[in-house]
């Protein structure tokens, strides 16, 4: 069982380790609100620097000579300092105090700059950091990370799969794997978390980072979007029910995506006869809160795949790309993923049903993926390895397939 000491140490940690050991490059980890970047980053930090903490401010502002004073990088040590700045983004020049500290200093001062999800927001601002950092994006736990708290092996990056105890999946199951809620499972906790994070997501950091002032609309759309994980976005649909114009409510799903209140899975159409190409799907970042147990368990794994893409893409094992299947006749598949270009395996969501339908193996055959998936979220574990061959579709238990990935 993860309790709070053994969740002390995640994925991340060995990720950082990996990162300092090969390279000199700033660490910049981003994503979604108290999903335990912080808390994580420090325990690889010699130095812990707020901006919101006014002293730290102070030091911050004296310029990179101060910093670098403080830090003692002008002495003899056994290993480069490392340094975690936080909420650093709210400094307006906050680019180029890195980028003067990391060309003076990078040869003996290792940095980790982490906040707010808004800081993959700021990054995109311009180019002067350039080669200067690797991103890493945090996600919260899944199967896997419960079973392993291990790189993946850059020359097999799906693992042997190992069984899950199953008090920490009905955990991950009941109260989603943001640390907090996942280490307490408490459901009135976890209610009252989930209720005041979304407030805190829509009121302040979109409020407060975008030109959004109909706030209102803006959390009647969140609603219907709350409502609607694992379906397809129709964005008129959305603008008649939230009363704003289509273009509007692109730009605020966008945004809703910066924030990581959640994310969108795009049809995938090459060697895909009468696909469709436009519409997307959109899915919340935590699944612990969707009623219906279909919907819960597409989210589910969703956010299991995304997590791995993002991560192999993070540690440079590949080009990686999460999409999915439909095509004008209805046919569907749930998710395809894509390996440097090339479709890898498809995966189709059911809680229970065992029976394959046709669409897997009808886009199997269209795109040529060498793995095909019926993943069953309500399945015993099987101690076989999905990837041991490429075939036909396999019906397969989710906590086996899942264990596999990050």
């Amino acid at each position: 069982m993860v309790s709070a000491g053994q969740a002390e140490r995640r994925v991340y940690d060995a990720l950082l380790e990996d990162q300092f050991a090969a390279n000199r490059q700033m660490a910049f980890v981003s994503g979604p609100r108290q999903v335990g970047k912080t808390t994580t980053c420090r325990r690889h930090a010699d130095a812990y620097h707020n901006w919101d903490n006014l002293d730290d401010r102070a030091l911050l502002l004296a310029g990179p000579a101060a910093l670098a004073e403080r830090l003692g990088v002008h002495r003899l040590s056994a290993a480069s300092p490392v340094a975690l700045f936080d909420e650093l983004h709210k400094f307006p020049r906050w680019k180029p105090f890195l980028k003067g500290i990391h060309d003076t200093y990078g040869d003996r001062l290792r940095i980790i700059v982490t906040g707010s999800s808004r800081l993959d927001i700021y990054r995109r601002g311009g180019d002067s950091l350039m080669g200067r950092y690797f991103g890493y994006r945090m996600h919260p736990f899944s199967v896997a990370e419960v079973v392993s708290r291990d790189l993946p092996d850059a020359e097999r990056i799906v693992r042997s799969p190992r069984p899950v105890e199953a008090a920490e999946l009905d955990a991950l199951w009941t109260h989603g794997g943001y640390p907090e809620p996942f280490l307490r499972r408490d459901q009135r906790f976890s209610r009252r978390w989930r209720s005041l994070r979304l407030r805190q997501l829509v009121r302040e950091d979109v409020r407060d980072l975008t030109r959004v002032q109909q706030i209102d609309q803006m959390e009647l759309l969140v609603r219907q979007l709350s409502r609607g994980s694992g379906r397809q976005l129709v964005y008129g649909t959305l603008a008649g029910e939230t009363r704003v114009a289509v273009d509007t409510v692109r730009r605020w799903i966008a945004s809703l995506c910066d924030f990581h209140l959640g994310f969108l899975v795009r049809p995938w159409f090459r060697n895909v006869s009468r696909s469709l190409r436009k519409e997307p799907k959109w899915y919340l970042r935590d699944w612990a809160d969707i009623e219906d147990v279909g919907s819960r368990s597409e989210t589910f794994v969703a956010c299991h795949l995304l997590k791995a893409v993002d991560g192999w893409n993070d540690l440079g094992l590949g080009r990686f790309e999460l999409g999915y299947l439909r095509d004008k006749e209805k046919r569907e598949v749930d998710f395809l993923v894509v390996r440097d270009g090339r479709p890898w395996f498809l995966a189709e969501v059911k809680h229970r049903e065992t029976a394959l339908g046709p669409a897997l193996a009808h886009f199997q055959r269209q795109v040529g993926a060498p793995f095909a998936f019926q993943v069953v979220v309500d399945a015993d574990f099987v101690d076989a390895d999905c990837f041991a061959s490429p075939g036909p579709p396999l019906v397969v238990p989710a906590r086996t397939l899942l264990s596999q990935f990050l």
